[in-house]
């Protein structure tokens, strides 16, 4: 049977809203994800902050080692309306400001 992936997603979602301990969130991660899916997340992540930097896509596909594709949807998904990405962005530049 297929896990309720929106049910779990929304689920985990919650639970890490919930959690003021970032130490607590890495390990959790770490643990649930495989190396190989721990890297792929931050490089992602890497992604998001080199192109709201305005890096050149050819510059972070050689800097990243990753296709122009995910270059792109990451691109658009930073320009979309209402950005998930950009209001990760904005509290992580926010936090940073508070240090």
């Amino acid at each position: 049977m297929i896990a309720d992936v929106d049910n779990n997603i929304k689920e985990l979602a919650d639970t890490l809203a919930g959690v003021q301990d970032g130490k607590l969130i890495e390990a959790f991660l770490r643990s649930l994800l495989t190396p190989a899916e721990v890297a792929d997340i931050a490089t992602r992540w890497a992604l998001v902050k080199e192109l709201n930097k305005k890096t050149p896509q050819r510059v972070i596909a050689k800097k990243l080692g990753i296709s122009l594709c995910k270059i792109t949807r990451g691109s658009r998904e930073l320009k979309a309306p209402d950005s998930a990405f950009r209001k990760m962005l904005d509290i992580l530049y926010s936090s940073q400001d508070k240090s």
